[in-house]
């Protein structure tokens, strides 16, 4: 029997599901629902199939219920902004946000109601925490939970590093030994304490929760690192994502065997000299290891089956603009 798949996709000015009912054969795109401002992330809830939360900047926080036929934003969310968005693994009304300026909000219902989880502001170098711009404060750019402890949570700041909670957002941590612009936190269920992380500069790895940091960007070409994920069954098979500088420019995709210590270009994917070409998000499938699936800033889905060895785009042009939040859903 063929598989169902479903893909959420976040871009600039809207967001929808992209669905496959013979196991990725065909596809068919969803009505989209315009957004306000630009998906940031996008987060499937592994314990409510079809319900999805997204992330939208300056627009709030938005749930599906319906596998992405309709979006409902969550007006109750405290704040415009919100730049990461995390689903609980196991309880179902309960999703984390992260805010700017830094903070981290957790709902328990749903999104009806929320609380600020205040020792996340209370961590001592939050007061080094800031902004390139002067007109924007630091941003909770990602937000992610142990695959091994969901009382366990990590949070990347732009700018301000890692920051991480044992008792579940009751109190928080430094994570120093790392660049503090932060761009994607991942980590894979098959080494819990390892965590990838991709900066402004190169990608790091801690194989020890965040005690200490190793650069891994030997055979990078590019220093701007955009997003990084390792294969949910395979915690050194990882992919990420370069480009020359903040505007994206000459941007490359990279696969690597060995937990980052050397990287392999992945040749006709993400590869150009415009921000367009550039791969910007991609989600492990976790019903499907060895299926990957990535969006373009220009606006094209791909998808891999050899565990992104090689790539084939799905038959599905978004008539909206770029590629900007991505992630695997139960269909």
């Amino acid at each position: 029997m063929a598989e169902d798949k479903r893909v959420y996709v976040g871009m600039h000015d809207g967001v929808c599901a992209v669905t496959s009912a013979d196991g990725g054969k065909t596809w068919q795109q969803g009505p989209i629902t315009p957004l306000a401002h630009a998906a940031a992330r996008l987060t499937a809830s592994p314990a409510a199939p079809r319900r999805a939360y997204l992330a939208a900047y300056e627009a709030g926080v938005y749930r599906t219920d319906d596998g992405g036929l309709t979006w409902d934003s969550l007006g109750s969310y405290p704040t415009d902004y919100a730049h990461s968005v995390l689903a609980h693994p196991t309880e179902a009304d309960t999703v984390y946000v992260g805010s700017e300026p830094a903070a981290v909000f957790r709902s328990s219902d749903g999104g009806n109601t929320w609380e600020e989880l205040s020792g996340f502001r209370a961590v001592p170098e939050s007061d080094e925490w800031g902004f390139h711009a002067p007109t924007r404060d630091s941003h909770v750019r990602d937000l992610r939970l142990a695959p091994n402890d969901p009382n366990c949570l990590y949070a990347g700041i732009e700018v301000g590093g890692m920051v991480s909670s044992r008792d579940g957002g009751v109190s928080w941590q430094q994570l120093p030994g790392l660049d503090a612009d932060i761009h994607c936190v991942n980590l894979s269920s098959d080494r819990p304490g390892s965590i990838y992380v991709a900066t402004a500069s190169a990608p790091y790895r801690s194989d020890d929760g965040g005690g200490r940091w190793e650069l891994i960007n030997t055979g990078l070409n590019r220093r701007y690192t955009l997003h990084i994920a390792a294969a949910p069954d395979d915690a050194d098979l990882v992919l990420v994502t370069v480009s020359a500088n903040a505007r994206r420019s000459s941007p490359q995709f990279y696969r690597s065997t060995d937990g980052g210590r050397s990287w392999q270009l992945v040749a006709g994917l993400g590869e150009g000299e415009n921000a367009e070409d550039m791969v910007v998000a991609f989600d492990w499938d976790p019903q499907a290891p060895g299926r990957v699936y990535a969006g373009a800033d220009g606006g094209g889905l791909f998808q891999s089956e050899d565990r992104g060895v090689t790539w084939q785009q799905l038959p599905v042009r978004l008539p909206t603009v770029a590629v900007g939040a991505l992630a695997v859903g139960s269909a």
